[in-house]
């Protein structure tokens, strides 16, 4: 829990593990706020904290210009890089005016059934109509180039890794088979530990 570290080693933390990282543009020409979701240590970071670091490390950074996130949902497990919907709601609140209205585009990398299903019900709600239409689906990272400059934003190698997942096994674009490891060109036992089709926590 986020009460056994200090909010100084909160900090701290954020900073190294790059959760949050401006670098590159899209090819509007606009900043990018690239956010890793896999790198963020829900169950150490408070919102307090993830709210200060954002305020006084972040949003300095971006200036008065338009601005573009590319979040990378890639690797998001509910139980160890979710923050929460309510702690989501309480963050989006907190962001300055002038922020919101210079974030013109979302990048979702990797969505999945769930993450979509979640933000066409409830996403005008918790967010505004206006940061929902600004919404890009990217679900495979060959297309994210067709928005983004490629030379310019680092994507981790195990993104491409789950993007080559997809290639073998589009079922898991819709949340109904695994993530273990990769296995091609062969068919699972009906014995087999594997279990094929299953709903992930969160995709």
């Amino acid at each position: 829990m986020s009460s056994t570290i200090t909010e100084l080693e909160q900090e701290e933390l954020l900073e190294k593990s790059e959760v949050f990282k401006i670098k590159g543009r899209d090819k509007h020409g606009r900043k990018i706020l690239r956010i890793i979701g896999k790198f963020f240590p829900a169950r150490l970071v408070s919102v307090d904290v993830l709210k200060k670091y954002l305020e006084e490390r972040i949003f300095p950074k971006l200036g008065k210009k338009k601005f573009a996130v590319l979040y990378v949902h890639t690797g998001v497990q509910r139980s160890e890089n979710f923050a929460g919907i309510s702690s989501l709601r309480s963050i989006y609140d907190a962001i300055p005016a002038n922020v919101k209205e210079n974030l013109e585009a979302v990048y979702f990398i990797h969505p999945g059934l769930q993450s979509r299903l979640f933000l066409a019900t409830f996403g005008r709600f918790l967010f505004n109509a206006g940061l929902y239409r600004k919404l890009r689906y990217i679900s495979r990272i060959g297309y994210l180039w067709e928005n983004v400059r490629r030379n310019e934003v680092e994507i981790p190698e195990f993104v491409y890794d789950h993007d080559e997942d997809l290639e073998y096994r589009p079922m898991m674009d819709y949340g109904l088979e695994s993530d273990h490891a990769r296995v091609y060109g062969t068919t699972p036992a009906l014995d087999s530990p594997v279990t094929t089709y299953s709903m992930r926590c969160i995709s």
